[in-house]
């Protein structure tokens, strides 16, 4: 799956806050992604991330901007 830098996912299932988009910060083994409701970054497995992923939004300018 081609997930670069600075693309928006969407995911099947939400986080907590209710947020089923994510900001790609790195990319390599583990992703590192942010959620666009609350702004919390984590790290998750690439295998894991790209099961949950549902489609990707490339990157645009101010798709999501932090809180």
């Amino acid at each position: 799956m081609d997930v670069r830098t600075g693309d928006v996912l969407e995911m099947k299932k939400p986080h907590p806050c209710g947020s089923k988009q994510f900001d790609v910060l790195r990319v390599g083994m583990d992703f590192r992604l942010r959620c666009c409701g609350c702004g919390h970054e984590f790290m998750t497995p690439r295998a894991k991330a790209e099961k949950s992923i549902r489609r990707i939004l490339r990157s645009e300018p101010d798709t999501c901007s932090p809180p």
